[in-house]
């Protein structure tokens, strides 16, 4: 389901004039220098680059030793061996300061390839005769050019490298196709009988994301004996086409490249996202779901406004048709091979909606100024980093996340134990912390939580909560500038063991209350009467409960929190209201 939903993508991009992907035997690359020669194959100059060239290359590389062999001749990852690319490589092969295998490897294939038909082509076939004698001026113009990543060729006065010229190319894809030694199957993705490949082409991203040690990965692949059948070794056991399996990497490489609007990175996954068809949705989701900053106030109202209109159960015009197929791919890099952490199929307006309800189930009143209206996964994730550092984002939290609110199921528990968790480590109880958690227990444990201070809530968890807020300010107002506040000696035990705790605080904030009656009686009246408010709501029998579980502990946080927004937001006089 997924190759063939990146085929698909593919074949939009290639139909799409908009859109530049390579066609079928090519691949975009950076040059880095260019030789460039004469009609009389004689060079002229080497030009290194200082911003790298990005061009449609000729692909794969091609081993000349197993075509002889009788082997499948065709590498698009070069792991071992020597295979050449066609007219564009590294150093070693397009250019070597003395002969090698591999520069004989590079100078077969062109010869091969190319036909006198074409002067450019005839040109390089003459150059390439007497590449010898040329290496000591090549070096004397650039001493560093067998080491350049990327060398290609170009005809002296012209700005088309030789490789982009049209007669050129079409010697290459006729050579492709009289290439021995491929082996035919039943494609996975087309159904048809075509030309499979053995080993499928790598999934190349700049940032190395989806990168190991080992450099490059594949998404499909078989490196391990016990996991092939049928004596089909290698990526045999799935077997693909080699045009369905070009056409599903290059969609992968286009979405993974620098700058796309389609890729979002939450810790190590890399969330690819596309619609059926050309969308402006396909950006807005990128936005909603990935944004760092907010410093763009218009791009926040308007987003602000999309998910508005998607709360309300209306479906915004810049979504396009709601019945839109939209396909999300999270991605994380593996020891041998990329790994699918999530994949999901839906529609645009369902995607959406799902989006919006994760929205709503976070808001609080109370929100900070700088901090963001709807704040997207990656927010939320370095709220729970140790050290708010998102080089420490969870990489298995992050992907479970993302998943949880495209899909709308619940959350995974280990959201809220992290959340809590930092909470008791550091004692930061902010709004995107109080909101992660409010939207766990509406989620996952059906709570009915306000937005704003619930004073009818009678969840036992909540109205600890308040209570311990209450105690705060009254030492707040009783002793000014304490340096160790009763949140600071006591916060994790009165959310844990409110049985242990609440006793010695409340001793202790009556005794804060006297010192208030003295300057503020008629407040220190009020503080008391929500503090038996609330005692008046605790069993009799029991007292407090000994343990509150992980649910009421968040329930804790959140009557917390409120209590305290409460406190500090101005109420209304009766002439006022």
């Amino acid at each position: 389901m997924i190759l063939q939903a990146l085929n698909d993508y593919y074949i939009r991009m290639a139909d799409d004039p908009d859109v530049d992907v390579p066609p079928f035997g090519f691949s975009f690359e950076e040059i880095e220098s260019i030789i460039t020669i004469d009609l009389q194959g004689e060079p002229k100059n080497v030009t290194v680059l200082d911003d790298s060239k990005l061009s449609i290359c000729p692909a794969p590389a091609i081993s000349l030793s197993e075509i002889n062999k009788g082997n499948f001749p065709l590498k698009y990852k070069r792991t071992s061996g020597v295979a050449a690319y066609f007219l564009v490589d590294k150093g070693g092969y397009a250019f070597a300061a003395k002969t090698t295998r591999k520069s004989e490897e590079f100078n077969n294939l062109a010869k091969d390839v190319l036909t006198s038909d074409n002067s450019a082509g005839a040109a390089l076939l003459t150059y390439l005769e007497k590449e010898e004698s040329y290496r000591e001026k090549l070096l004397s113009i650039d001493p560093d050019l067998e080491k350049r990543s990327k060398i290609a060729f170009r005809i002296d006065g012209e700005q088309k490298l030789i490789h982009e010229h049209e007669d050129i190319k079409k010697m290459w894809i006729n050579f492709l196709k009289q290439v021995p030694g491929k082996q035919y199957g039943t494609c996975l993705i087309s159904g048809d009988k075509e030309i499979v490949l053995p080993v499928h082409p790598p999934v190349k991203n700049k940032r190395k994301a989806l990168q190991s040690d080992k450099g490059e990965l594949s998404i499909v692949s078989f490196n391990i004996q016990s996991s092939e059948s049928y004596q089909k070794e290698q990526s045999l056991n799935a077997a693909t086409s080699e045009k369905a399996a070009f056409a599903y990497t290059t969609a992968l490489n286009h979405l993974l490249a620098p700058g796309s609007s389609r890729k979002v990175q939450v810790g190590d996954t890399t969330v690819l996202f596309w619609t059926e068809a050309p969308k402006e949705v396909e950006g807005l989701f990128g936005l909603v779901m990935g944004a760092k900053e907010s410093e763009d106030s218009d791009l926040a109202k308007r987003l602000g406004g999309l998910l508005s209109t998607l709360a309300s159960g209306r479906l915004p015009r810049e979504l396009g048709e709601p019945e839109t197929p939209f396909y999300v791919l999270g991605l994380s890099p593996n020891a041998a091979r990329i790994s699918v952490r999530f994949w999901h199929v839906g529609t645009v307006g369902e995607m959406f909606s799902n989006i919006s309800g994760h929205f709503q189930r976070m808001l609080l009143s109370g929100k900070p100024p700088k901090t963001p209206e709807n704040p997207s996964p990656w927010w939320i994730l370095k709220e729970l980093a140790p050290q708010q550092d998102s080089r420490n984002i969870s990489p298995l939290l992050s992907g479970q996340l993302f998943k949880s609110i495209i899909r709308n199921s619940p959350y995974p528990m280990t959201l809220l134990t992290a959340a809590i968790g930092r909470i008791r480590a550091d004692r930061n109880i902010g709004y995107i912390r109080a909101g992660i958690i409010k939207a766990v227990l509406v989620r996952n444990y059906q709570q009915e939580i306000n937005m704003a201070l619930d004073k009818e809530n009678g969840e036992i968890g909540y109205r600890l909560g308040r209570l311990f807020a209450i105690v705060e300010r009254i030492q707040e107002e009783a002793v000014p500038g304490s340096n160790a506040t009763v949140r600071d000696r006591f916060f994790s035990s009165a959310s844990a063991t409110p049985a242990r705790t609440f006793p010695v605080i409340l001793r202790n904030a009556q005794n804060g209350l006297a010192k208030i009656r003295k300057e503020k009686p008629g407040y220190a009246v009020n503080l008391d009467k929500l503090i038996q408010e609330i005692l008046g709501e605790v069993d009799p029998q029991n007292g407090f409960p000994a343990a509150l579980n992980l649910e009421k502990q968040g329930l804790f946080i959140i009557g917390y929190y409120q209590q305290r927004q409460d406190f500090f937001t101005p109420k209304q006089t009766a002439t006022e209201a």
